[in-house]
C-alpha cells in the first residue's frame, strides 16, 4: 500500500473542486478555492505523483461490456508476481486486489456475454500458480466508486 503524507485542507478543497468540475482550468480552480493561480498550479503539480492514476471512470457497459464479475483466486505464493503480470495482460481484467484470508486475489472482470466470461475464467484458471477460483456475477451496482464523501468528511474533521 502506498504511504504518503496526509492531504491538507487546501489539497482537499482542490480535489473536491476537481470532482465537481474535472475540466476546470487552473484559473477557475484558483477562483473557486480562493488561492492564486501560481499556488494552485504548484499544488496540483505536487499532488499529481501522489494521486497515482488520474483517469476518468468509464462505465464498461458503454464499451459493450455489460457483465461484471468478481473472481476470488487462490494462488501458489511463489507464482503471485508472475500471475499478477499475466492478469494485467487480460484486457477484461479491470482491477486486481491482493487479499488476506481464504483467497489471495480479488479480480474484477468485465465481459460482453456469458461465453466471453467463461473464456476469461478458463484463461485465469489455466494460468500457472492458480489453485482455485470462485466467481460471483454482479447483478447491479448499488454504490458507485466514490471518494468525495471521504474528502468532505476529512475537511469537516480538520475544521473542528
Amino acid at each position: 500500500m502506498p504511504t504518503a503524507e496526509p492531504l491538507d485542507d487546501i489539497d482537499i478543497r482542490l480535489l473536491l473542486a476537481l470532482q465537481d468540475e474535472p475540466r476546470a482550468t487552473v484559473v477557475a480552480l484558483a477562483e473557486r478555492v480562493g488561492l492564486s493561480r501560481n499556488t494552485v498550479q504548484a499544488r496540483l503539480a505536487k499532488l499529481e505523483p501522489r494521486l497515482g492514476a488520474f483517469e476518468r471512470r468509464i462505465d464498461p457497459t458503454t464499451l459493450g461490456y455489460p457483465l461484471t464479475a468478481f473472481i476470488t483466486v487462490q494462488v501458489t505464493q511463489q507464482h503471485l508476481d508472475r500471475l499478477a503480470a499475466e492478469l494485467a495482460e487480460i484486457p477484461e481484467v479491470v482491477e486486481v486486489f491482493g487479499l488476506t484470508g481464504d483467497s489471495d486475489l480479488l479480480v474484477r472482470v468485465v465481459a460482453t456475454d456469458a461465453d466471453q466470461l467463461y473464456r476469461i475464467a478458463g484463461r485465469i484458471l489455466d494460468t500457472p500458480g492458480v489453485e482455485r477460483t470462485n466467481f460471483s456475477l454482479a447483478m447491479r451496482t448499488l454504490v458507485e466508486f466514490r471518494l468525495t464523501p471521504l474528502l468532505a468528511d476529512k475537511l469537516r474533521a480538520d475544521a473542528q
